[in-house]
């Protein structure tokens, strides 16, 4: 088998495109002509074709191609965002007495939203998943999920993956990993038994803030014939097939949170790069986490690289390296506003996996809504700052947090 960025460059190529071009071309086309005959086959599931774009387009085709190679899956369906695929999955999959067990250090949007599929006879239990018997312990007998992700933003917290992966396949429970900030580079969740994948392909995938895209990604480690809310129509269907057609139909028919071709055809040229763009990110999250941990006006470095971060064993065993975000927190009567102000090169904005150095004040922006005794449980403390690390000189990033410490 050909290796990661090999096979991304060359996948389009698999198949034919038209014109000899190189990459998937962009098709524009909302709707698609067959023979009568032929489109009824179509929309009857006998034979494959497009119909409306809605429900897909070659481009996006192409892109979901791309993205079930990277995790070494059976099928993917992409999705205008992360927070969109995240949305699918109560939407498709769950209804109303269903319970989840998720995370409690899940990111703000995605803690959020399990919130509010309570209003819709979900039940959700948030629980600390870096031990698996808090998980095992939270399971009822109605629980159809289990949702965590590999590091937790912006704490960096992880959560025991293997161990839950084991606890769900043995009890029968799908399990679903939010691997945004692993990547399938560092790490594919296939390995530990998720089911499914969720990626924000605006992250590292894109990496370069210019697109917004989600994807779901089966692995095909879920006997989905264990699964009890597939609806007949789709039974009809192959047993492997039954989850990601469930939320083809459910999620990008019903409800419409599709990718667009142009979207799609960023995204794919974008993860030709990752590889790289990661391998430098981790470098430089690297050097940063280990000057800032050297200087007397840092009170605490989050990052799994370091070797006292509670999971940097796991860390170390499950991923091929530690990630390109980390957090910190400066002395007490240090002010981090005064602090991002004095940087030159980092940028004062929300986003993570991209090629430039981000940084935000935690409590005051992306965790605001939460409140203090969600932040509080989730261990985001007002003085919380998280860095993405980009791919710029490690020389000129490490300069530039020194002098804003040497400022402040």
């Amino acid at each position: 088998m050909p290796g990661f960025t090999t096979t991304i460059l060359h996948s389009d190529r698999q198949n034919i495109i038209e014109h000899g071009s190189v990459h998937k071309p962009i098709h524009s086309s909302v709707t698609y002509g067959h023979d009568a005959r032929d489109l009824i086959d179509v929309f009857q599931g006998k034979k494959d074709g497009y119909r409306y774009a809605r429900q897909g387009n070659p481009t996006v085709s192409a892109l979901e191609d791309k993205l079930t190679k990277m995790e070494q899956g059976v099928a993917s369906v992409c999705f205008s965002s992360g927070m969109a695929a995240i949305g699918a999955l109560p939407q498709a999959l769950l209804k109303a007495g269903d319970h989840v067990v998720c995370s409690i250090f899940l990111f703000g949007n995605t803690n959020n939203l399990w919130h509010t599929v309570t209003n819709l006879g979900i039940n959700a239990t948030f629980v600390d998943a870096t031990d698996v018997y808090n998980v095992e312990a939270a399971l009822t007998p109605t629980t159809r999920m289990v949702f965590v992700e590999t590091i937790a933003n912006p704490r960096t917290q992880i959560a025991d993956l293997e161990k839950i992966g084991k606890l769900c396949q043995a009890l029968g429970i799908l399990l679903v990993v939010d691997s945004t900030l692993t990547s399938p580079y560092l790490f594919h969740p296939k390995s530990i038994g998720a089911g499914l994948i969720v990626h924000s392909l605006t992250k590292a995938i894109a990496g370069h803030a210019d697109v917004v895209g989600g994807c779901i990604i089966d692995t095909g480690q879920f006997d989905w014939s264990r699964y009890p809310n597939i609806v007949e129509q789709i039974k009809k269907q192959p047993v492997a097939q039954w989850g990601m057609s469930q939320i083809r139909a459910k999620s990008l028919r019903d409800f419409g949170a599709c990718l667009s071709a142009e979207s799609a055809h960023q995204i794919a040229i974008g993860a030709e790069t990752m590889a790289l763009r990661i391998e430098r990110q981790c470098h430089n999250a690297t050097q940063l986490t280990a000057m800032l941990m050297g200087d007397p006006k840092v009170a605490a470095v989050y990052y799994p690289g370091l070797e006292n971060h509670p999971q940097h064993a796991l860390a170390s065993q499950l991923f091929s390296a530690y990630g390109s975000m980390f957090s910190f927190e400066l002395k007490t009567g240090i002010d981090p506003v005064q602090f991002l102000n004095c940087l030159n090169i980092a940028i004062s904005a929300t986003h993570l996996g991209d090629n430039r150095t981000l940084i935000i004040p935690v409590a005051q922006t992306i965790f605001f809504e939460v409140g203090p005794l969600r932040r509080a449980e989730m261990q985001i403390s007002d003085s919380l700052i998280r860095v993405s690390v980009g791919i710029e000189d490690s020389v000129d990033l490490l300069s530039d947090f020194k002098q804003a410490l040497e400022q402040i």
